[in-house]
Protein backbone atom coordinates (compact mmCIF):
# COMPACT_ATOMS: atom_id res chain seq x y z
CA UNK A 1 0.00 0.00 0.00
CA UNK A 2 3.00 2.61 1.11
CA UNK A 3 4.68 1.62 -2.07
CA UNK A 4 1.89 2.90 -4.20
CA UNK A 5 1.53 6.24 -2.17
CA UNK A 6 5.13 6.38 -2.81
CA UNK A 7 4.71 5.73 -6.59
CA UNK A 8 1.35 7.97 -6.97
CA UNK A 9 3.69 11.04 -5.13
CA UNK A 10 6.93 10.20 -7.70
CA UNK A 11 4.42 10.33 -10.29
CA UNK A 12 2.74 13.31 -9.56
CA UNK A 13 6.18 14.97 -8.68
CA UNK A 14 7.12 14.11 -12.01
CA UNK A 15 4.32 15.78 -13.88
CA UNK A 16 4.67 19.34 -11.94
CA UNK A 17 6.64 21.33 -14.53
CA UNK A 18 4.96 24.86 -15.99
CA UNK A 19 4.71 22.81 -18.97
CA UNK A 20 2.30 20.50 -17.79
CA UNK A 21 0.32 22.40 -16.05
CA UNK A 22 -0.30 24.54 -19.18
CA UNK A 23 -1.12 21.49 -21.06
CA UNK A 24 -3.32 19.80 -18.25
CA UNK A 25 -5.24 23.06 -18.06
CA UNK A 26 -5.04 23.74 -22.36
CA UNK A 27 -6.49 19.90 -23.08
CA UNK A 28 -8.90 19.91 -19.63
CA UNK A 29 -10.40 23.20 -20.71
CA UNK A 30 -10.64 21.81 -24.61
CA UNK A 31 -12.57 18.78 -23.24
CA UNK A 32 -15.23 21.00 -21.47
CA UNK A 33 -15.92 23.36 -24.56
CA UNK A 34 -15.87 19.70 -26.60
CA UNK A 35 -18.16 18.00 -23.91
CA UNK A 36 -20.61 21.74 -23.95
CA UNK A 37 -21.11 21.88 -27.63
CA UNK A 38 -24.38 19.66 -27.84
CA UNK A 39 -23.60 16.43 -30.34
CA UNK A 40 -19.66 16.49 -29.72
CA UNK A 41 -19.04 13.41 -27.49
CA UNK A 42 -16.25 12.99 -24.83
CA UNK A 43 -15.72 9.66 -27.30
CA UNK A 44 -15.46 11.89 -30.76
CA UNK A 45 -13.11 14.18 -28.51
CA UNK A 46 -10.65 11.77 -27.03
CA UNK A 47 -10.78 9.63 -30.87
CA UNK A 48 -9.27 12.87 -32.59
CA UNK A 49 -7.12 13.59 -29.84
CA UNK A 50 -5.89 10.99 -30.34
CA UNK A 51 -5.38 11.08 -33.79
CA UNK A 52 -3.32 14.47 -32.94
CA UNK A 53 -1.29 13.15 -30.52
CA UNK A 54 0.44 10.03 -31.58
CA UNK A 55 3.26 11.28 -32.37
CA UNK A 56 3.93 12.78 -28.79
CA UNK A 57 5.52 10.93 -26.18
CA UNK A 58 3.58 8.01 -24.60
CA UNK A 59 2.96 9.72 -20.90
CA UNK A 60 2.11 13.25 -22.56
CA UNK A 61 0.06 11.89 -24.79
CA UNK A 62 -1.98 9.84 -22.19
CA UNK A 63 -2.14 12.67 -20.07
CA UNK A 64 -3.93 14.73 -22.63
CA UNK A 65 -6.67 12.15 -23.45
CA UNK A 66 -7.23 11.72 -19.92
CA UNK A 67 -7.75 15.42 -19.28
CA UNK A 68 -9.83 15.77 -22.91
CA UNK A 69 -11.74 12.86 -21.55
CA UNK A 70 -12.67 14.10 -17.90
CA UNK A 71 -12.98 17.36 -19.07
CA UNK A 72 -15.91 16.59 -21.81
CA UNK A 73 -17.52 14.46 -19.28
CA UNK A 74 -18.04 17.06 -16.71
CA UNK A 75 -18.36 19.98 -19.49
CA UNK A 76 -21.67 18.09 -21.00
CA UNK A 77 -23.56 19.58 -17.85
CA UNK A 78 -23.27 22.95 -18.92
CA UNK A 79 -25.76 22.73 -21.70
CA UNK A 80 -27.78 19.90 -20.10
CA UNK A 81 -28.24 22.54 -17.62
CA UNK A 82 -28.51 25.50 -19.82
CA UNK A 83 -29.99 24.06 -23.02
CA UNK A 84 -31.76 21.29 -21.65
CA UNK A 85 -29.50 18.84 -24.14
CA UNK A 86 -26.88 16.85 -22.70
CA UNK A 87 -23.84 17.88 -24.02
CA UNK A 88 -22.81 13.97 -24.02
CA UNK A 89 -25.25 11.45 -23.39
CA UNK A 90 -23.23 11.23 -19.62
CA UNK A 91 -25.22 13.92 -18.99
CA UNK A 92 -28.46 13.35 -19.97
CA UNK A 93 -29.58 12.29 -16.21
CA UNK A 94 -28.18 16.05 -15.35
CA UNK A 95 -30.66 18.05 -17.70
CA UNK A 96 -33.68 16.37 -15.42
CA UNK A 97 -32.98 18.69 -12.42
CA UNK A 98 -30.46 21.49 -13.65
CA UNK A 99 -32.59 22.57 -16.13
CA UNK A 100 -35.16 23.15 -14.06
CA UNK A 101 -32.78 24.93 -11.60
CA UNK A 102 -31.80 27.09 -14.30
CA UNK A 103 -35.46 28.09 -15.68
CA UNK A 104 -35.90 28.95 -11.85
CA UNK A 105 -33.07 31.39 -12.55
CA UNK A 106 -30.59 29.50 -10.62
CA UNK A 107 -28.41 28.91 -13.58
CA UNK A 108 -25.20 29.85 -11.99
CA UNK A 109 -26.27 27.81 -8.50
CA UNK A 110 -26.69 24.75 -11.19
CA UNK A 111 -23.07 25.10 -13.01
CA UNK A 112 -21.56 25.20 -9.19
CA UNK A 113 -23.15 22.49 -8.13
CA UNK A 114 -22.97 19.88 -10.70
CA UNK A 115 -18.66 21.42 -10.55
CA UNK A 116 -18.63 20.15 -7.16
CA UNK A 117 -20.39 16.74 -7.63
CA UNK A 118 -18.12 16.28 -10.65
CA UNK A 119 -15.45 17.01 -8.47
CA UNK A 120 -16.07 14.52 -5.45
CA UNK A 121 -17.40 11.71 -7.97
CA UNK A 122 -13.67 12.52 -9.84
CA UNK A 123 -11.99 11.92 -6.51
CA UNK A 124 -14.07 8.53 -5.41
CA UNK A 125 -13.51 7.24 -8.61
CA UNK A 126 -9.61 8.16 -8.42
CA UNK A 127 -9.36 6.22 -4.81
CA UNK A 128 -11.28 3.44 -6.14
CA UNK A 129 -9.05 3.51 -9.60
CA UNK A 130 -5.81 3.37 -6.82
CA UNK A 131 -7.06 0.68 -4.83
CA UNK A 132 -8.88 -1.92 -7.18
CA UNK A 133 -6.41 -2.25 -10.35
CA UNK A 134 -3.54 -3.84 -8.47
CA UNK A 135 -5.71 -6.10 -7.08
CA UNK A 136 -8.02 -6.79 -10.03
CA UNK A 137 -4.22 -6.86 -12.16
CA UNK A 138 -3.23 -9.61 -9.48
CA UNK A 139 -6.16 -11.73 -9.68
CA UNK A 140 -6.10 -11.71 -13.40
CA UNK A 141 -2.72 -13.27 -13.25
CA UNK A 142 -4.66 -16.49 -12.90
CA UNK A 143 -6.80 -15.99 -16.12
CA UNK A 144 -5.48 -18.01 -19.21
CA UNK A 145 -7.18 -18.37 -22.91
CA UNK A 146 -10.24 -20.39 -21.73
CA UNK A 147 -11.01 -17.20 -18.88
CA UNK A 148 -10.33 -14.52 -21.04
CA UNK A 149 -12.36 -15.80 -23.94
CA UNK A 150 -15.33 -16.10 -21.75
CA UNK A 151 -14.68 -12.38 -20.52
CA UNK A 152 -15.02 -11.05 -24.19
CA UNK A 153 -17.61 -13.17 -24.52
CA UNK A 154 -19.62 -11.38 -21.20
CA UNK A 155 -18.15 -7.99 -21.76
CA UNK A 156 -20.36 -8.46 -25.17
CA UNK A 157 -23.58 -9.61 -23.19
CA UNK A 158 -23.32 -7.13 -20.64
CA UNK A 159 -22.69 -3.85 -22.83
CA UNK A 160 -25.51 -5.07 -25.23
CA UNK A 161 -27.66 -5.53 -21.79
CA UNK A 162 -27.06 -2.04 -19.94
CA UNK A 163 -26.46 0.03 -23.57
CA UNK A 164 -29.89 -1.26 -24.55
CA UNK A 165 -32.44 -1.75 -21.65
CA UNK A 166 -35.18 -1.84 -24.05
CA UNK A 167 -34.20 -4.06 -26.52
CA UNK A 168 -30.82 -5.86 -25.34
CA UNK A 169 -31.18 -8.13 -28.59
CA UNK A 170 -29.74 -5.58 -30.50
CA UNK A 171 -27.23 -4.85 -27.85
CA UNK A 172 -26.02 -7.62 -28.65
CA UNK A 173 -26.18 -7.52 -32.35
CA UNK A 174 -24.37 -5.21 -32.15
CA UNK A 175 -21.81 -6.36 -30.18
CA UNK A 176 -20.84 -9.71 -32.12
CA UNK A 177 -21.19 -7.34 -35.70
CA UNK A 178 -18.01 -5.89 -34.30
CA UNK A 179 -16.39 -9.13 -33.43
CA UNK A 180 -17.03 -10.08 -36.93
CA UNK A 181 -15.62 -6.57 -38.29
CA UNK A 182 -12.46 -7.82 -35.95
CA UNK A 183 -11.78 -10.76 -37.95
CA UNK A 184 -11.50 -8.85 -41.59
CA UNK A 185 -7.86 -9.43 -42.39
CA UNK A 186 -4.52 -10.66 -41.21
CA UNK A 187 -5.33 -13.30 -38.17
CA UNK A 188 -2.41 -12.88 -35.27
CA UNK A 189 -1.45 -16.36 -35.14
CA UNK A 190 -0.62 -17.88 -38.57
CA UNK A 191 -1.08 -14.65 -41.09
CA UNK A 192 -3.92 -15.92 -42.73
CA UNK A 193 -5.77 -13.73 -44.28
CA UNK A 194 -9.79 -13.64 -43.75
CA UNK A 195 -12.67 -11.75 -45.30
CA UNK A 196 -10.52 -9.53 -47.56
CA UNK A 197 -11.87 -10.62 -50.73
CA UNK A 198 -8.63 -9.95 -52.67
CA UNK A 199 -8.63 -6.31 -51.63
CA UNK A 200 -5.27 -5.19 -50.35
CA UNK A 201 -6.32 -2.76 -48.39
CA UNK A 202 -9.04 -5.12 -46.37
CA UNK A 203 -6.03 -7.92 -45.80
CA UNK A 204 -4.51 -5.05 -43.18
CA UNK A 205 -7.61 -5.27 -41.29
CA UNK A 206 -10.15 -2.40 -40.31
CA UNK A 207 -8.07 -0.37 -38.09
CA UNK A 208 -10.29 0.85 -34.84
CA UNK A 209 -9.62 4.51 -34.58
CA UNK A 210 -10.74 5.75 -37.92
CA UNK A 211 -13.93 2.93 -37.03
CA UNK A 212 -14.10 4.23 -33.81
CA UNK A 213 -14.03 8.06 -35.55
CA UNK A 214 -16.22 7.61 -37.76
CA UNK A 215 -18.90 5.42 -35.59
CA UNK A 216 -18.78 8.41 -33.36
CA UNK A 217 -17.50 11.64 -35.03
CA UNK A 218 -19.39 11.26 -38.58
CA UNK A 219 -22.41 9.43 -37.06
CA UNK A 220 -22.89 12.93 -34.74
CA UNK A 221 -22.44 15.06 -37.71
CA UNK A 222 -24.79 13.27 -39.65
CA UNK A 223 -27.40 13.42 -36.72
CA UNK A 224 -26.45 17.48 -35.70
CA UNK A 225 -27.25 17.94 -39.72
CA UNK A 226 -30.92 16.55 -38.82
CA UNK A 227 -31.77 18.00 -34.90
CA UNK A 228 -33.09 20.89 -34.85
CA UNK A 229 -31.73 24.25 -33.39
CA UNK A 230 -32.25 25.12 -29.26
CA UNK A 231 -31.63 28.40 -27.87
CA UNK A 232 -29.52 29.21 -24.62
CA UNK A 233 -31.81 30.50 -21.23
CA UNK A 234 -30.71 33.95 -20.89
CA UNK A 235 -30.55 33.57 -17.38
CA UNK A 236 -27.99 36.14 -15.55
CA UNK A 237 -25.37 33.98 -14.32
CA UNK A 238 -24.01 35.41 -10.82
CA UNK A 239 -22.90 33.17 -7.86
CA UNK A 240 -21.36 30.10 -9.30
CA UNK A 241 -19.64 28.77 -6.35
CA UNK A 242 -22.05 26.69 -4.33
CA UNK A 243 -22.15 27.11 -0.22
CA UNK A 244 -20.50 24.69 1.72
CA UNK A 245 -23.38 23.71 3.32
CA UNK A 246 -25.59 22.66 0.10
CA UNK A 247 -22.81 19.91 -0.31
CA UNK A 248 -22.62 18.39 3.35
CA UNK A 249 -26.19 18.22 3.36
CA UNK A 250 -26.01 15.20 0.58
CA UNK A 251 -22.58 13.81 1.70
CA UNK A 252 -24.51 10.43 2.35
CA UNK A 253 -25.87 10.78 -1.86
CA UNK A 254 -22.01 11.87 -2.85
CA UNK A 255 -20.37 8.87 -1.61
CA UNK A 256 -22.73 6.51 -2.56
CA UNK A 257 -22.89 7.98 -6.09
CA UNK A 258 -19.29 7.96 -5.98
CA UNK A 259 -18.85 4.19 -5.43
CA UNK A 260 -22.37 3.27 -7.94
CA UNK A 261 -20.33 5.53 -10.66
CA UNK A 262 -17.02 3.44 -10.56
CA UNK A 263 -19.28 0.22 -9.96
CA UNK A 264 -20.97 0.78 -13.11
CA UNK A 265 -17.72 2.56 -14.69
CA UNK A 266 -15.53 -0.42 -14.43
CA UNK A 267 -18.17 -3.31 -15.80
CA UNK A 268 -17.24 -3.49 -19.71
CA UNK A 269 -19.07 -1.34 -22.42
CA UNK A 270 -21.39 0.47 -19.96
CA UNK A 271 -20.15 3.63 -19.56
CA UNK A 272 -21.04 6.91 -17.90
CA UNK A 273 -24.59 7.60 -18.76
CA UNK A 274 -25.64 4.14 -17.37
CA UNK A 275 -23.81 5.33 -14.15
CA UNK A 276 -24.96 8.89 -13.92
CA UNK A 277 -28.91 6.90 -14.38
CA UNK A 278 -28.10 4.21 -11.29
CA UNK A 279 -26.85 6.88 -9.46
CA UNK A 280 -29.47 9.36 -10.03
CA UNK A 281 -32.17 6.30 -9.06
CA UNK A 282 -30.62 5.19 -6.34
CA UNK A 283 -30.83 8.89 -4.83
CA UNK A 284 -34.63 9.45 -5.09
CA UNK A 285 -35.09 6.03 -4.13
CA UNK A 286 -33.29 7.14 -0.89
CA UNK A 287 -34.21 10.39 -0.55
CA UNK A 288 -36.66 12.51 1.82
CA UNK A 289 -37.01 14.98 -0.71
CA UNK A 290 -38.10 12.82 -3.42
CA UNK A 291 -40.89 14.58 -4.59
CA UNK A 292 -38.24 17.03 -6.00
CA UNK A 293 -36.65 15.13 -8.04
CA UNK A 294 -36.91 16.08 -11.57
CA UNK A 295 -38.71 19.67 -10.56
CA UNK A 296 -35.30 20.93 -9.63
CA UNK A 297 -33.56 19.18 -7.07
CA UNK A 298 -29.93 19.71 -6.31
CA UNK A 299 -29.80 16.37 -4.41
CA UNK A 300 -30.22 14.63 -7.86
CA UNK A 301 -28.37 17.31 -9.78
CA UNK A 302 -25.27 16.00 -7.82
CA UNK A 303 -26.17 12.51 -7.82
CA UNK A 304 -26.29 12.04 -11.55
CA UNK A 305 -22.80 14.34 -12.06
CA UNK A 306 -20.70 12.73 -9.27
CA UNK A 307 -22.05 9.35 -10.88
CA UNK A 308 -20.72 10.07 -14.12
CA UNK A 309 -17.57 11.68 -13.48
CA UNK A 310 -16.89 8.46 -11.01
CA UNK A 311 -17.32 5.90 -14.02
CA UNK A 312 -14.92 7.70 -15.75
CA UNK A 313 -12.33 6.97 -13.13
CA UNK A 314 -13.62 3.39 -12.78
CA UNK A 315 -13.78 2.44 -16.65
CA UNK A 316 -10.21 3.01 -16.56
CA UNK A 317 -9.62 -0.17 -14.10
CA UNK A 318 -10.50 -2.61 -16.77
CA UNK A 319 -8.45 -0.91 -19.80
CA UNK A 320 -5.52 -1.43 -17.16
CA UNK A 321 -6.15 -4.35 -14.98
CA UNK A 322 -7.95 -6.73 -18.26
CA UNK A 323 -6.96 -4.08 -21.22
CA UNK A 324 -10.77 -4.09 -21.79
CA UNK A 325 -12.42 -0.92 -21.78
CA UNK A 326 -15.38 0.07 -19.24
CA UNK A 327 -16.66 2.57 -21.53
CA UNK A 328 -16.64 4.01 -24.95
CA UNK A 329 -14.37 6.94 -24.65
CA UNK A 330 -12.16 4.37 -22.41
CA UNK A 331 -12.00 2.36 -25.48
CA UNK A 332 -9.96 4.98 -27.16
CA UNK A 333 -7.68 6.07 -24.49
CA UNK A 334 -6.82 1.78 -24.64
CA UNK A 335 -6.27 1.82 -28.59
CA UNK A 336 -3.51 5.09 -27.88
CA UNK A 337 -2.10 3.15 -25.06
CA UNK A 338 -1.67 0.12 -27.45
CA UNK A 339 -0.25 2.99 -30.42
CA UNK A 340 2.21 4.65 -27.45
CA UNK A 341 3.85 0.92 -27.24
CA UNK A 342 1.64 0.42 -23.52
CA UNK A 343 0.53 -2.93 -22.72
CA UNK A 344 -2.58 -2.87 -20.50
CA UNK A 345 -3.60 -5.82 -19.15
CA UNK A 346 -2.48 -8.23 -16.43
CA UNK A 347 0.90 -8.23 -16.89
CA UNK A 348 1.36 -4.33 -16.10
CA UNK A 349 1.66 -5.19 -12.41
CA UNK A 350 4.39 -7.10 -13.02
CA UNK A 351 5.90 -4.85 -15.82
CA UNK A 352 5.21 -1.52 -15.28
CA UNK A 353 3.48 -1.28 -12.15
CA UNK A 354 4.38 2.46 -12.24
CA UNK A 355 2.76 3.24 -15.36
CA UNK A 356 -0.83 2.71 -13.45
CA UNK A 357 -0.28 5.57 -10.73
CA UNK A 358 0.68 8.00 -13.43
CA UNK A 359 -2.71 7.45 -14.48
CA UNK A 360 -3.91 7.64 -11.12
CA UNK A 361 -1.91 11.03 -10.79
CA UNK A 362 -3.22 12.22 -14.23
CA UNK A 363 -6.82 11.59 -13.04
CA UNK A 364 -5.68 13.72 -9.83
CA UNK A 365 -4.34 16.95 -12.05
CA UNK A 366 -7.09 16.46 -14.32
CA UNK A 367 -9.58 16.30 -11.77
CA UNK A 368 -8.17 19.86 -10.41
CA UNK A 369 -7.81 21.41 -13.22
CA UNK A 370 -11.68 20.19 -13.83
CA UNK A 371 -12.72 22.37 -10.34
CA UNK A 372 -10.84 25.47 -10.83
CA UNK A 373 -11.43 25.85 -14.95
CA UNK A 374 -15.24 24.64 -13.94
CA UNK A 375 -15.85 27.74 -11.29
CA UNK A 376 -14.37 29.99 -13.40
CA UNK A 377 -14.53 31.99 -16.72
CA UNK A 378 -18.21 30.86 -16.52
CA UNK A 379 -20.04 33.30 -18.32
CA UNK A 380 -17.49 33.89 -21.14
CA UNK A 381 -17.44 29.82 -21.82
CA UNK A 382 -21.36 29.95 -21.89
CA UNK A 383 -21.28 31.98 -25.50
CA UNK A 384 -19.78 28.96 -26.95
CA UNK A 385 -22.85 27.22 -26.63
CA UNK A 386 -24.12 30.11 -29.22
CA UNK A 387 -21.65 28.90 -32.09
CA UNK A 388 -23.82 27.98 -35.32
CA UNK A 389 -23.88 24.37 -36.12
CA UNK A 390 -22.85 25.55 -39.67
CA UNK A 391 -19.73 26.68 -38.66
CA UNK A 392 -19.21 23.79 -36.37
CA UNK A 393 -20.11 21.02 -38.70
CA UNK A 394 -17.41 21.44 -41.44
CA UNK A 395 -14.61 21.95 -38.42
CA UNK A 396 -15.39 18.78 -37.07
CA UNK A 397 -15.61 16.84 -40.50
CA UNK A 398 -12.42 18.31 -41.32
CA UNK A 399 -11.24 16.71 -37.96
CA UNK A 400 -12.30 13.62 -38.66
CA UNK A 401 -11.14 13.58 -42.08
CA UNK A 402 -7.76 14.64 -41.30
CA UNK A 403 -7.71 12.25 -37.71
CA UNK A 404 -7.98 8.95 -39.59
CA UNK A 405 -5.98 10.13 -42.44
CA UNK A 406 -3.03 11.00 -40.11
CA UNK A 407 -2.56 7.64 -38.76
CA UNK A 408 -1.27 5.37 -41.52
CA UNK A 409 -1.28 8.35 -44.75
CA UNK A 410 -4.36 6.00 -46.65
CA UNK A 411 -7.54 7.19 -47.72
CA UNK A 412 -8.73 3.77 -47.21
CA UNK A 413 -8.66 4.75 -43.75
CA UNK A 414 -10.54 8.06 -44.69
CA UNK A 415 -13.53 5.64 -46.49
CA UNK A 416 -13.62 3.36 -43.07
CA UNK A 417 -14.45 6.49 -40.90
CA UNK A 418 -17.16 7.63 -43.78
CA UNK A 419 -18.50 4.13 -43.99
CA UNK A 420 -18.49 3.24 -40.12
CA UNK A 421 -20.23 6.85 -40.16
CA UNK A 422 -22.95 6.35 -41.86
CA UNK A 423 -23.23 2.56 -40.39
CA UNK A 424 -23.34 4.48 -36.82
CA UNK A 425 -25.79 6.85 -37.73
CA UNK A 426 -28.50 4.19 -39.18
CA UNK A 427 -27.70 2.11 -36.48
CA UNK A 428 -28.57 5.20 -34.30
CA UNK A 429 -31.97 5.79 -36.38
CA UNK A 430 -33.00 2.13 -35.68
CA UNK A 431 -32.52 1.96 -32.18
CA UNK A 432 -29.08 0.28 -31.86
CA UNK A 433 -26.25 0.71 -29.57
CA UNK A 434 -22.91 1.48 -31.25
CA UNK A 435 -20.63 0.99 -28.08
CA UNK A 436 -20.82 -2.69 -27.67
CA UNK A 437 -20.24 -2.56 -31.68
CA UNK A 438 -16.54 -0.81 -30.57
CA UNK A 439 -15.94 -3.24 -27.96
CA UNK A 440 -16.73 -5.91 -29.93
CA UNK A 441 -14.11 -4.50 -32.74
CA UNK A 442 -11.52 -4.38 -29.84
CA UNK A 443 -12.39 -7.83 -28.20
CA UNK A 444 -12.36 -9.46 -31.31
CA UNK A 445 -8.55 -10.08 -31.17
CA UNK A 446 -8.55 -10.91 -27.62
CA UNK A 447 -11.31 -13.70 -28.67
CA UNK A 448 -10.01 -15.08 -31.55
CA UNK A 449 -6.83 -15.28 -30.27
CA UNK A 450 -7.43 -16.81 -26.95
CA UNK A 451 -9.81 -19.19 -28.68
CA UNK A 452 -7.07 -20.74 -30.69
CA UNK A 453 -4.73 -20.82 -28.47
CA UNK A 454 -6.90 -22.61 -25.57
CA UNK A 455 -7.99 -25.03 -28.43
CA UNK A 456 -3.81 -25.56 -28.67
CA UNK A 457 -3.34 -25.92 -25.40
CA UNK A 458 -6.18 -28.39 -24.47
CA UNK A 459 -5.51 -30.46 -27.81
CA UNK A 460 -8.67 -29.62 -29.30
CA UNK A 461 -10.70 -30.35 -26.11
CA UNK A 462 -13.91 -28.03 -24.85
CA UNK A 463 -13.56 -29.68 -21.12
CA UNK A 464 -11.27 -26.79 -19.77
CA UNK A 465 -13.94 -24.25 -20.94
CA UNK A 466 -16.22 -25.43 -18.55
CA UNK A 467 -14.56 -26.91 -15.90
CA UNK A 468 -11.91 -24.30 -14.49
CA UNK A 469 -13.49 -22.48 -11.74
CA UNK A 470 -13.33 -18.91 -13.21
CA UNK A 471 -14.78 -20.22 -16.04
CA UNK A 472 -17.62 -21.45 -14.73
CA UNK A 473 -18.27 -18.25 -12.81
CA UNK A 474 -18.21 -16.25 -16.18
CA UNK A 475 -20.65 -18.86 -17.78
CA UNK A 476 -23.16 -18.09 -14.84
CA UNK A 477 -22.73 -14.55 -15.11
CA UNK A 478 -23.31 -14.86 -18.95
CA UNK A 479 -26.47 -17.29 -18.67
CA UNK A 480 -27.79 -15.18 -15.78
CA UNK A 481 -27.16 -11.80 -17.98
CA UNK A 482 -29.07 -13.58 -20.93
CA UNK A 483 -32.05 -15.72 -19.46
CA UNK A 484 -32.14 -12.83 -17.31
CA UNK A 485 -34.08 -10.61 -19.61
CA UNK A 486 -36.20 -13.01 -21.15
CA UNK A 487 -40.58 -12.18 -20.44
CA UNK A 488 -40.74 -15.89 -19.18
CA UNK A 489 -37.81 -15.25 -16.24
CA UNK A 490 -39.91 -12.19 -15.34
CA UNK A 491 -43.11 -13.91 -15.10
CA UNK A 492 -41.37 -16.63 -12.75
CA UNK A 493 -39.98 -13.91 -10.49
CA UNK A 494 -43.30 -12.59 -9.92
CA UNK A 495 -44.84 -16.37 -9.17
CA UNK A 496 -41.78 -16.63 -7.00
CA UNK A 497 -42.59 -13.13 -4.96
CA UNK A 498 -46.45 -14.04 -5.54
CA UNK A 499 -45.75 -17.56 -3.60
CA UNK A 500 -43.74 -15.97 -0.81
CA UNK A 501 -45.76 -13.34 -0.35
CA UNK A 502 -49.25 -15.10 0.20
CA UNK A 503 -47.11 -17.97 2.30
CA UNK A 504 -46.26 -15.06 4.67
CA UNK A 505 -50.01 -13.63 4.68
CA UNK A 506 -51.21 -17.35 4.86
Amino acid sequence: MFDGIFMFLDSLGGFLSFKVVLIVLGSTQLGIIVGMLPGLTATMGVALMTTLTYKMPADTAVLILMCMYIGAIYGGSRSAILLNIPGTPANAATSVDGHPLALQGKAGEAIGIATTGSFLGSVIGMFMLAFFTPILGNFALDFQSYEFFWLAIFGIIISGNLTAPKDPLKGWISGFLGLFVAMVGMEGIHAHIRYAFGNVNLSGGIDLLPAMVGAFGMAEILTLMKSHRSEVINTPIKNVIPHPRQIVKYWKTIIRSGFIGTFVGAIPGVGEDIAAWVSYDFAKRGSKESELFGKGSVEGLIASETGNNAAAAGAVIPVLSLAIPGSAPAAVLLAAMFIHGIRPGPLIMIESPEFVYKVVAMVFMATCAMMILGLSMVKSLVKVLQVPRTKLIPVIFTLCVIGSYALASRTFDVKVMIAFGILGYLMREMDYPVAPMILGIILGSILDKNLRRAFVLSDGSLLPFVSRPICLVLIFFIVFAIVGRTLWFHRLKMYVAQLIFRKKRG
